[in-house]
């Protein structure tokens, strides 16, 4: 049955929150980083070729650690949306938000009328019919939460009016591939780019809306924190992995 969203309660309240994107697909996994101290994770479908279950198993198992769990979608389709936030999902990350367009969609897809057009279901979600569907719609449309990434130049220009609409609870930066269509290669550290970080930034705060940031160096989750950010995502778990299982042999060989 759906619940109350902590990280809109945790935003709400200035408090600092961390996720993580899950591109290792597994109910176990997705349990271990609620026991490793995250506030939410971010199940990519983006990426991934994600059967519908096992991508219903990591929500459930999120669920049972009380893990706020979303799901990326490749582009803002109402089909896609609908379907994650019918399996459970907690909020929904719309990757290459590239016009207003787009953002308009994503907004109408998470939410019920009047709000939005998502189209009603039953199921788990109001307790196989214990939860009355008028009391699911407005505690749905209450909770779920709506992440649009900007990834581009075109969604860079278009963000001023995408901020402006309601129904968007937080901006995700992309450096890497804003640094590609910027024509910087993989330097997602270059000026330009990290400008443009700054800006959306300022954009999200001037409309109170959530700004997500990625550090990825030393440094830059001071500098967010200096700038009044709360929100970050600690990387992609596949890239942690593999450190973790590197450096263990390394060190493992390196023993007298």
């Amino acid at each position: 049955m759906i619940k109350n969203n902590p990280i809109k309660t945790k935003l709400a309240n200035k408090e600092e929150i961390f996720g993580i994107l899950n591109s290792v697909p597994s109910a176990q996994i997705t349990e271990m980083f609620a026991y490793a101290g995250y506030d939410f994770v971010i199940l990519d479908t983006e990426h991934l070729l994600l059967s519908p279950e096992t991508l219903a198993h990591a929500i459930s198992a999120a669920q049972s650690v009380n893990l706020s769990v979303f799901v990326r979608v490749p582009t803002a389709c109402p089909v896609a949306i609908g379907r994650a936030l019918d399996a459970g999902a907690q909020g929904i990350v719309v990757a290459r938000v590239s016009s207003l367009q787009a953002a308009q969609i994503a907004v109408a897809a998470c939410h019920y009328p009047p709000l939005g057009t998502r189209g009603i279901s039953g199921g788990k979600n109001t307790g196989f019919g214990t939860l009355p569907l008028s009391q699911y719609i407005r505690k749905a449309n209450q909770e779920i939460m709506l992440t649009l990434m900007i990834e581009d130049l075109e969604g860079l220009n278009a963000l001023p009016e995408i901020v402006q609409l309601s129904g968007i609870d937080m901006i995700l930066e992309g450096a890497l591939d804003l640094s590609l269509a910027m024509g910087h290669g993989v330097n997602f550290n270059h000026p330009e780019v990290q400008q443009s970080l700054v800006q959306m930034a300022e954009l999200c705060l001037q409309s109170e809306i959530t700004f997500c940031a990625i550090p990825r160096l030393p440094g830059q989750l001071s500098m967010w924190r200096q700038s009044g950010i709360h929100a970050f995502l600690a990387g992609e778990d596949r890239g942690v992995l593999f450190n973790a299982l590197k450096n263990h042999l390394l060190d493992l060989k390196k023993t007298p």
